[in-house]
């Protein structure tokens, strides 16, 4: 059966067959905080607290919103009629809106370690007057985690909503933080504090996690079995 999550021994494979220390770094940083790919690319020097531990994600997304071109009502991707003013939509105006959210995360000893030694080294590349602790682009990136899977040996992944097949990811390295997280505590204000960590506008999708790492369903189907046996050694005793 094809395995739909990494294990955290699988992680500490790909981190100790990194050739060069950025790519250790990268690999940690994105399983040890569970942040998105382009989120780590995105931190600077500068949003790294190193006394009190923690570092600043800045997440940058783009949205779309659809309006009626006579009333600027807004409009869902398959409306026909505008809910507004009742014209038939024959092109609906397109708005990109940029929404910007941050939040702090906790940090490691280690990791810690690790990032200063890295840009002690001079690691950190200075771009559009700010210093990344990467300076490297999103394909790269994910090659760099692809080729160390490989490397290693750790096989494809399924999409456990989909069922598609793919190779490891960055993506995967924050589904295994995740994963790991919920396994440890899976309580509602654990729950909580992972929506918070990860960022997730809504608490649904941080939920999945909880029905990936649960063995509480397999427990349930397995126990109705045991008692239907229990149940009918009793029947047949009488």
């Amino acid at each position: 059966m094809t395995k739909t999550y990494l294990e955290p021994v699988e992680v500490e494979k790909l981190e100790d067959a990194s050739e060069y220390l950025r790519d250790r770094l990268l690999v940690r940083l994105l399983f040890r905080t569970g942040c998105r790919i382009s989120e780590a690319l995105g931190i600077s020097v500068d949003d790294i607290d190193f006394n009190r531990g923690i570092v600043t994600i800045q997440h940058l997304k783009a949205r779309v919103r659809l309006s009626c071109p006579e009333c600027h009502t807004r409009l869902s991707r398959t409306a026909s009629f505008c809910p507004g003013c009742g014209q038939k939509v024959e092109k609906a105006v397109a708005e990109e809106k940029e929404h910007r959210r941050q939040r702090t995360l906790p940090l490691d000893r280690d990791t810690l370690t690790m990032m200063k030694e890295y840009i002690d080294r001079g690691g950190s590349v200075s771009r559009n007057g700010s210093k990344l602790l990467f300076g490297i682009r999103r394909r790269q990136a994910s090659q760099i985690v692809s080729e160390l899977a490989v490397k290693v040996g750790i096989e494809d992944l399924a999409n456990p909503e989909t069922g598609k097949i793919h190779g490891v990811s960055p993506h995967r390295l924050r589904d295994a933080f995740a994963i790991m997280a919920v396994k440890k505590n899976d309580t509602g204000d654990g729950i909580r504090l992972l929506h918070e960590h990860l960022g997730h506008q809504s608490i649904v999708t941080t939920m999945k996690y909880r029905k990936v790492a649960g063995e509480e369903h397999r427990e349930w189907y397995e126990n109705l079995w045991e008692g239907g046996k229990e149940d009918g050694q009793v029947r047949q005793s009488q």
